[in-house]
């Protein structure tokens, strides 16, 4: 019997169109490595929250460990594979929430940052101008205006003759605080 044409047009091995319905394509190597590097890279960033934010997050046991171990790990070639270990634990957890929960704590460790770094400059300006007492009541009309002008006097004189700063922390803190009021009535 002659062997069979394998060059022959009708018998070609199957076509796009001869698919099945369970013929899913897998995805590619690449593409399965992107997937597991980014894992790998939340894992990463969970390792920088604190012990109670990390507890609320719900991890498994497993990877909770795992991620604690991983702080106590010093050497790069270990801490390499732990975070790889890190990595496949997090192919058993739904990694949108915890990325949702990463990027709500950025964003308000970033408002934060920018809260302190406000009453800062408030506090440098109202220390060295005199005019800028009234622009921080008029800005935050709820202020102690009292407070802050013997607050910032005592500042000034602690600056003057070298002592700590506890006018200035004082001082600091009343304006922080001034601005975290701001914004929680500004917000909705």
């Amino acid at each position: 019997m002659p062997a069979p044409d394998r060059f022959h047009a009708d018998r070609s091995p199957l076509r796009e169109d001869d698919a099945g319905p369970g013929d899913e394509q897998a995805p590619s190597k690449t593409r399965r490595k992107k997937d597991m590097q980014a894992l790998q890279d939340l894992g990463a960033r969970l390792v920088e929250l604190d012990a109670s934010r990390l507890a609320t997050l719900g991890l498994p046991e497993r990877l909770a460990d795992a991620i604690r171990q991983l702080r106590t790990i010093t050497k790069h070639e270990a801490r390499r594979r732990q975070v790889q270990y890190i990595g496949r634990l997090m192919r058993d957890v739904d990694p949108d929430p915890l990325r949702a929960a990463l990027d709500r704590d950025r964003a308000t460790s970033n408002a934060e940052r920018a809260q302190f770094a406000a009453a800062e400059r408030w506090r440098d300006r109202l220390l060295e101008d005199e005019r800028a007492l009234h622009d921080f009541v008029v800005a935050h009309p709820d202020a102690d205006a009292a407070r802050l002008a013997t607050l910032i006097m005592k500042a000034r004189a602690e600056r003057a003759g070298g002592h700590p700063p506890h006018a200035s922390r004082a001082l600091f803190r009343l304006i922080n605080a001034q601005i975290q009021i701001a914004r929680a009535g500004a917000a909705p």
